[in-house]
């Protein structure tokens, strides 16, 4: 894992600021995807990507989206764009239902609701130039602009760092970091109220990516941009985010904000995750005990029953494997899915074996 929020500056402050009101909000979100097989096509089973979120963004505010490879978190970035359609569940965007909404209701949506790519070489076509790539949306939206879209787009690109005479070049001409930058541009076109960033600076060099990062929060703060970030490096994740969410196997296990997820973690899972962090200070990493989980990670298109963490986990009992633990809130603001949390007292504890007792019934 890199340590890119070392070089980005500080973090945020102790305290997760006060937000907007609601500004997305997703309620038993699934996405199967069928396995067919023979002549007929006929499905024998599902890849289980996303299997029953329930969460809320609120206006202005950071909620990151962490776990490992294949926990779903980039399905889930693709379902809220709508960039996939949802087996089953509600995506609610500024009280508007938006989960089954056609391409061509959908379409003045898009304005609302932008994507950043992880690959920054991968999403720009190598055929066009900066300055098609990016004025892109005012065509493909029918947008007019004052001055017209050449000094539009050149005015996007030195709003991201670049220069208005990187109009006519084409991205093979640009470094990953500039490539980023050129998506970033491309998607604050048509100034969107929420942004999805999938692994946004996973693939640049370390050194670029506490400028990206920093980029992205002056953004935030200018725009009144309101993220959904898709990350696996929690270092970065602490610095950009408000509240974060824990994903394992398509399903979210902890649900919280910054401070209190970082500081005391109460599913086993995120406190693994956590204990993988590199520390810069040596004298505290000789005292932190790295947990390693056993085994691999149970296939998607058949989990275990119950808690799904409950075949890795080193506090498994047997409730683990009959009763799937409810999200509930712990906490205030914390939220976890877990039996037997970790940092609980006596009272949250037993808050969570009672859930447990009312899920078994």
């Amino acid at each position: 894992m890199t340590t890119a929020n070392t070089e980005a500056g500080p973090t945020r402050g102790a305290t997760v600021p006060a937000m907007g009101e609601e500004l997305l909000s997703v309620q038993g979100l699934v996405k199967h995807f069928p396995i067919r097989k023979g002549l007929l096509q006929r499905q024998t089973g599902a890849v289980q990507a996303v299997d029953g979120l329930d969460f809320s963004v609120n206006r202005g505010e950071t909620l990151s989206l962490v776990g490992e490879s294949g926990c779903g978190k980039t399905t889930t970035g693709r379902l809220l764009t709508r960039l996939l359609e949802p087996t089953a569940g509600k995506i609610v965007f500024e009280g508007r239902d938006i989960t089954h909404l056609s391409e061509g209701r959908m379409r003045p949506m898009r304005r609302d609701v932008q994507m950043i790519f992880q690959d920054p070489y991968g999403s720009l076509n190598p055929r066009h130039t900066v300055g098609k790539i990016v004025g892109a949306p005012f065509k493909l939206q029918n947008v007019k602009t004052e001055h017209g879209v050449k000094k539009a787009v050149q005015g996007l690109l030195e709003l991201v760092g670049l220069s208005p005479e990187h109009y006519n070049r084409y991205p093979h001409e640009f470094s990953g970091g500039q490539r980023q930058r050129i998506g970033i541009a491309r998607t604050l076109a048509l100034r969107p109220k929420l942004i999805v960033a999938d692994e946004p600076v996973s693939a640049l060099d370390v050194s670029i990516q506490a400028q990206v990062v920093n980029l992205l929060e002056d953004l935030q703060e200018e725009f009144d941009l309101t993220y959904v970030m898709i990350a696996h490096d929690l270092s970065v994740v602490r610095h950009v985010s408000d509240r974060v969410a824990v994903m394992y196997l398509g399903k979210i296990v902890e649900l919280a904000d910054r401070v209190s997820l970082y500081e005391k973690p109460m599913h086993p899972y995120t406190l693994a995750l956590l204990s993988a962090v590199p520390i810069p200070d040596t004298a505290r990493k000789t005292k932190r005990e790295r947990i390693r989980l056993q085994g691999d990670v149970p296939s998607p298109i058949n989990p275990p029953p119950a808690c799904r963490f409950h075949t890795r986990c080193w506090k498994a009992q047997d409730l683990c494997k009959k009763v799937e633990p409810p999200l509930i809130q712990l906490a205030p603001g914390h939220q976890t899915a877990c039996h037997f949390p970790e940092n609980a007292t006596e009272e949250q504890a037993a808050d969570a074996l009672k859930a447990a007792e009312t899920a078994g019934k």
